[in-house]
């Protein structure tokens, strides 16, 4: 039988931790594990595909010292698993994922059990898809610019050719993925984008064409079971955008476009306190000086946001998230400069205005 959701069930205590640590000495006596799938799955999203059969789920159960204890389909668990007392990993995978591979989405989770000595434990763990995605829409004004042009995708150290009639999905690890353009014997790196699990970004890929370039705009949709992003890539466009803050720049156009001066750079105000290797997301703040500006006002990754230096003056007395905790999650346009480096993040300094929406 095919199902979406799935329970791991061990009756007793729960350990919601990812990462194990060794338990506490005392009794020996064995414990037991007993696994089952929740026989009332979720309802198909749109969007979603069917799951495989979850009796062909590879299952691993590892102790706290790293050994493997269980690696084999569901069908294969027996009914109940005898155990001695301590921490478990448990890792439940739809099926093996080399890195980087066409229409290869992994479901899955992960939990950490504490079994006690002579009883048993409870983890449910929830099942959804654990590797990101992109899939490119290329348009007919990039074949007739680039026709020797070659698109790869890159994200692991692994790189997959994306031909211009492929409407496929590229699976990959959770983290940075590029999009590069080789042609005439060089490469460019064009965009990189920063992806967690579940999400899926669709990236439109054109060439600007002046007034007539195709609409720049980002637009973010979703799912129940995974995140959808779509964005329009315009080649040869990023310097057309950010004059006025009717046409700012979003916050990934802006990390694409280090070294310019004087531009506007839409986002949402989504934390603050920077330091060389941190950042709040959430209050109170302290720091009246910075801020971080997000692509959407649930950003919470250092990666996928840009920071901003508040100067003295006005935009800082108007902005600055520890006088103003309201200011979370504000969307605001902001005129300065983009340097490759503040705190550690792509930085707008010499901020000379605002505009909030």
């Amino acid at each position: 039988m095919k199902k979406i959701g799935f329970v791991l069930i061990v009756l007793g205590f729960v350990s919601a931790a990812v990462s194990c640590r060794k338990s506490g000495e005392g009794d020996s006596a064995d414990g037991i594990l007993m696994f089952r799938f929740d026989g009332n799955p979720r309802e198909l999203s749109k969007v979603s595909a069917e799951l495989p059969d979850t009796n062909d789920f590879i299952i691993t159960v590892t102790d706290e010292g790293g050994a493997v204890v269980f690696n084999d389909a569901y069908r294969n668990l027996p009914e109940f698993m005898e155990v001695p007392p301590g921490s478990y990993g448990i890792f439940a995978r739809s099926e093996d994922f080399s890195g980087l591979e066409f229409s290869s989405p992994q479901y899955g989770d992960q939990q950490c059990v504490v079994v006690p000595p002579g009883g048993a434990m409870t983890v449910e763990l929830g099942c959804r898809q654990i590797n990101s995605g992109i899939r490119l829409n290329i348009s007919p004004d990039f074949l007739t610019a680039y026709p020797d042009g070659v698109l790869f995708v890159k994200a692991g150290g692994m790189r997959l050719m994306y031909s211009y009639t492929e409407k496929r999905i590229a699976y990959f690890e959770p983290g940075p993925v590029s999009l590069v353009l080789s042609d005439g014997g060089r490469e460019t790196v064009l965009l990189t984008r920063n992806l967690v699990a579940q999400e899926i970004l669709t990236l439109k890929v054109s060439v600007s064409s002046g007034a007539a370039a195709a609409s720049k705009g980002i637009s973010i949709s979703l799912d129940t079971s995974r995140v959808w992003t779509s964005e329009t890539y315009v080649i040869g466009d990023e310097d057309s955008k950010g004059g006025s803050y009717e046409e700012a720049l979003t916050v990934s156009q802006a990390l694409a476009s280090v070294g310019r001066e004087d531009v506007w750079v839409s986002g949402f105000i989504v934390g603050g306190d920077l330091t060389s290797a941190n950042a709040s997301f959430s209050p109170p703040f302290k720091s009246a000086s910075n801020l971080i500006l997000g692509p959407r006002s649930s950003s919470s990754s250092r990666d996928n946001c840009i920071a901003v230096q508040l100067p003295s003056g006005d935009v800082r007395d108007a902005l600055n998230l520890a006088s103003h905790p309201e200011m979370l999650g504000r969307l605001v346009c902001i005129n300065g400069d983009i340097e490759s480096s503040y705190y550690g993040m792509v930085g707008l300094k010499s901020v000379s205005d605002f505009v909030l929406k």
